[in-house]
């Protein structure tokens, strides 16, 4: 059978799924926010960074029939069947949708007494997450799992908008953390009964955080694994390499949180509580953090890259972009406004312990950076996610900031979009589905004008977002949700 012979039939029985339901297309108020829902359509004159690292093609069409990608291949050679909608997407780029591995549903609004409560964004943060061009997301911890898995449900029924959903448990947060929305935990067997609870409820993850203690820590592990779960930490009571050793398959946020150097840490206990600046261990080329990086990579441990959280602590980095300030709520920018503040007073303060702690959170950042190129030359494997829950990190605009950081840290644009993309694919063993641009694949394509390989800036300029095929217009569902984060 030749390839034509065997296009033509693959496309039949693409238009044959559709015809029978197995394409199933979101009803009511979404169709308002579609903007491409041919069955079969031709996206001509792309620049197609494909999500492997490979070099940027330039005058590609992708074809795209039944939610899949058929082919993709030089537009002037391109066997397109008569009567296909063809789209021209000169001066345009394809990039796999981005796979969040950090990317929550919920976000702190402000309190009058200067507290925080956390919340789930059930309408503003689906919608922002695909309207920045993020297909798939881990939620990596909840504090309203339920709803989490009802906007999981609604959105797999095509009953609202949003991105596909690994959704991961409650925290599992031992004694010391003192937050009313988390329950503390009671030893192994509370972690155990907690773990079976939820697996049998559906999540697909598993979150251990910063005072879990070793034998928490231990059982989470073991439970989580007898039922198919990986396991995730934001980690400070444990250190890295103790984590690896122990079983663990993802570790949150890098060396910024990473207590283990500190010389007077003691087993099961976070110095200086969770927000504390770890202690530094020197450069990335430092023999202990090398040790670090090899155990690792030996124990097949993922690090999930988080800097657009991070750089919001830093005031002499960039602030909320508008796009930002206009997705959120009135109070939420008042309270941005002051935290904002607050952060560029601490850079250009006169006392010398603020100046101090500054500095060293600075150098700390720089040194986040270079540990996350090292990590994966070392052949670590590497994903990202914003950690969008405040005000100048909101969903989808937070992990097109990670790219651009991935990218100012030392990775080449193709590098970080596979990092973004068919890294997090491959931790969740959706790899054969989703994660980057091949034949066969789900349509899970993000069209942006202009070149990120050239101006990475450009990531954020995105147009028409492909989830399985359908083609949501970006525009349409910021203008939805403005003012919205914070409220809802």
């Amino acid at each position: 059978m030749t390839w034509k012979h065997l296009l033509a039939v693959t496309l039949l029985l693409a238009w044959s799924a559709s015809l029978n339901g197995q394409v199933n297309f979101p009803q009511g108020q979404a169709q308002d926010f579609i903007r491409v829902n041919a069955e079969t359509v031709a996206l001509d004159h792309l620049l197609v960074i494909d999500g492997t690292g490979a070099p940027p093609a330039p005058d590609q069409t992708i074809l795209v029939a039944g939610g899949k990608i058929m082919s993709i291949g030089s537009t002037a050679a391109a066997k397109v069947p008569p009567g296909v909608r063809r789209i021209d997407f000169t001066g345009y780029s394809a990039i796999p949708g981005l796979v969040g591995m950090h990317d929550h549903l919920f976000y702190l609004v402000s309190q009058p007494d200067g507290g925080f409560l956390v919340h789930d964004m059930p309408f503003s943060y689906p919608r922002l997450y695909l309207a920045a061009g993020v297909t798939t997301i881990r939620t990596t911890g909840s504090y309203e799992p339920y709803t989490d898995l009802e906007i999981k449900r609604a959105i797999d029924q095509g009953n609202i908008i949003g991105p596909k959903i690994n959704v991961t448990g409650p925290y599992l947060e031992g004694k010391g953390l003192g937050q009313i929305q988390i329950h503390t935990l009671a030893g192994p067997e509370d972690v155990r009964r907690t773990v079976d609870y939820w697996a049998n409820e559906g999540v697909g993850s598993i979150k251990v955080y910063s005072h879990i203690t070793r034998a928490e820590l231990k059982a989470a592990i073991e439970g989580a694994h007898a039922h198919g779960l990986t396991v995730a930490g934001h980690l400070c009571s444990i250190g890295f390499v103790e984590a690896a050793e122990m079983g663990i398959d993802s570790l949150e946020h890098g060396l910024l949180v990473d207590n283990e150097f500190d010389p007077n840490k003691k087993p099961d206990v976070c110095p200086g509580g969770r927000d504390s600046i770890p202690q530094t261990a020197g450069e990335t080329d430092d023999s202990v953090i090398q040790n670090t990086i090899k155990t690792l990579v030996q124990h097949h441990v993922a690090i999930t890259s988080t800097l657009p959280v991070f750089e919001a602590y830093l005031g002499f980095r960039p602030g909320a972009s508008p796009r930002v300030l206009v997705a959120l709520s009135a109070e939420e920018k008042k309270s941005y406004a002051a935290y904002r503040a607050i952060r560029l007073r601490d850079t250009e303060a006169s006392s010398s312990t603020k100046a101090a702690a500054t500095r060293n959170l600075a150098a700390l950042f720089r040194r986040e950076m270079r540990f996350e190129v090292a990590f994966v030359r070392a052949g670590g494997l590497l994903m990202a996610g914003s950690d969008a829950v405040l005000g100048g990190v909101i969903a989808g605009f937070g992990d097109q900031r990670g790219v651009e950081l991935l990218v100012e840290s030392g990775f080449t644009t193709s590098e970080a979009i596979q990092i973004a993309s068919l890294n997090g694919a491959r931790f969740l063993g959706q790899a054969g589905h989703i994660g980057s641009l091949a034949v066969g694949k789900q349509a899970d394509i993000v069209i942006l004008k202009g070149d990120p390989s050239v101006r990475i800036e450009d990531i954020e300029n995105v147009e028409v977002v492909f989830k399985d095929g359908l083609g949501y217009d970006s525009k349409k569902l910021i203008e939805a949700v403005t003012g919205q984060v914070g409220i809802r």
